[in-house]
């Protein structure tokens, strides 16, 4: 192995500033330097560029492209590289770009002409394109997992109130009763369908770029399946041009993650609202809150109404990115060095939100008596007396035109039907029985809706208990 200190092991990193600086006549300057840089956000794909390059070296080796000897110079460079990195020892430089170059450059250091050798079959094209799709792997694991605690919080504090009754809302309006439970479990069922759309998405970022080069592929006899094998991928990209220049799988996570941020906002706002004095369903617990610079007295939501906000740039960067590929010809320009930033932030938001509902969520306090006297209000139970006629015989047209004149006769007293004695019921339509007033009270009505997706309280608790024995982190 040559000398690491002689002068032919470091000419191409230490004497020139770029591995291609050779072709020109005059160094970049230090503006362009800043403004093409990539490594300050892109060192965070370390850990996965070693992991890609070692993958590769054990391929080539394997070719008998590069030594035996070599590829185990490589193995012990890289291990010394990531234990820098570990211990925050390891130097990055702004003049070597990105992290691809700099963890090179960091190798041909300690291991000389063999960290030259690693590059032989390979591009920076593919091998960011590799990069970011090992990291996003791992990234869209942890969302899932996240979503799966995040369903088991909900669906236990459901199975603590399937029996607490509150309004159930359309237009903001008073509709119909629901419970608490039922209510919660809504919330499951999108983050599900997050898990899910993160989980096909999973599929199509698990394949290996590796090997495209720098575009059309390259003449080393190199083995494509071994590396994707070794890495874990699903196969391997089929189109050179195309591995280097795709970034339809980062879009397609930012797409997820604004749909699971949406939701997050949705319940969120809930959130808000329900804390609020005048509505006074809910509390969160403290460490969720703040307090007010002038005005002792507050407690605000800022936890939700932050993750609200953070919504808004999720959504930005979805826009950002598909706007950044929607002009380019193939195959890989450097615009593409603009992927990275959005899709880090939208990747570091989900994590960030996600850990912090997950905590928040079982910390609610419910106040059952405010969210029934909501329920009292608005003839929530209407829909009860129509179905209730409907059953006696009369068509539903008929019974909700009945049901419309009951209500406005308890408007103008002030009243609920449930308020109406069986004679001033009967006075509407004469197939009305005592046992109509077992039909108007908030228990009769959900218990009513006893189905498969039905808020009565025995279905809550049988899809509660579906959701927790499906979940892992139950």
């Amino acid at each position: 192995m040559s000398n690491p200190n002689s002068p032919s092991a470091q000419d191409q990193f230490a004497n020139k500033a770029n591995a291609w600086s050779a072709r020109f006549s005059e160094p970049v300057s230090d503006l362009v330097k800043r403004y093409t840089a990539s490594v300050n956000f892109d060192k965070r794909m370390a850990r996965f560029d070693v992991q890609g390059s070692l993958a590769h070296a054990e391929m080539l080796a394997a070719a008998g492209v590069i030594s035996a000897a070599d590829r185990e110079a490589i193995e012990r460079g890289m291990e010394r590289i990531l234990q820098e990195i570990e211990e925050d020892l390891f130097t990055w430089s702004l003049d070597l770009e990105d992290v691809h170059l700099n963890i090179e450059k960091r190798l041909v250091e300690l291991v000389g002409d063999a960290g030259k050798r690693l590059h032989t079959g390979r591009s920076r094209n593919d091998q960011v394109a590799t990069d970011i799709r090992l990291w996003l792997r791992n990234e869209i694991d942890i969302a899932i997992e996240l979503l799966q605690q995040l369903r088991a919080a909900l669906a236990r504090l459901a199975l603590e109130h399937a029996d607490t009754i509150m309004p159930g809302f359309t237009h903001l309006q008073v509709a119909q009763p629901v419970t608490f439970g039922h209510h919660l479990l809504a919330y499951a069922e999108m983050f599900s369908r997050d898990a899910e759309r993160l989980a096909d998405c999973r599929k199509r970022v698990n394949r290996l770029p590796l090997g495209a080069a720098a575009l059309a592929g390259t003449s080393f006899p190199i083995d494509r399946e071994r590396v994707a094998r070794t890495l874990g991928f699903d196969g391997v990209c089929r189109n050179s041009l195309d591995a280097v220049s795709d970034r339809d799988f980062a879009i397609e996570f930012c797409a997820a993650a604004a749909l699971i941020m949406t939701h997050i906002s949705r319940l969120s706002e809930e959130l808000v609202l329900w804390m609020s004095p005048r509505v006074g369903f809910i509390d969160l617990a403290d460490r969720f809150c703040t307090g007010s610079s002038i005005m002792p007295q507050k407690k605000n939501p800022d936890v939700p109404e932050l993750a609200r906000g953070k919504t808004g740039r999720v959504n930005g960067h979805l826009i950002a990115l598909l706007t950044l590929m929607k002009g380019q010809p193939l195959a890989y320009n450097k615009d593409n060095q603009e992927d990275k930033e959005g899709l880090f932030d939208s990747a570091d938001t989900v994590r960030d939100t996600l850990t912090i509902f997950v905590d928040m969520i079982p910390g609610i306090q419910v106040k059952p008596k405010a969210m029934r006297e909501a329920a009292l209000q608005g003839y929530a139970t209407a829909t009860d007396l129509a179905d209730y006629l409907v059953k006696k015989g009369l068509p539903f047209r008929d019974a909700h035109e009945i049901v419309a004149h009951a209500v406005l006769e308890c408007e103008k007293r002030g009243c609920d039907l449930a308020d109406l004695s069986l004679a001033e019921l009967q006075a509407f339509h004469a197939s009305i029985e005592a046992d109509i007033h077992d039909v108007l009270t908030l228990e009769g009505s959900v218990a009513a809706r006893n189905h498969i997706g039905g808020t009565a309280p025995a279905r809550v608790r049988e899809e509660a208990q579906r959701i927790l024995a499906e979940s892992p982190a139950a």
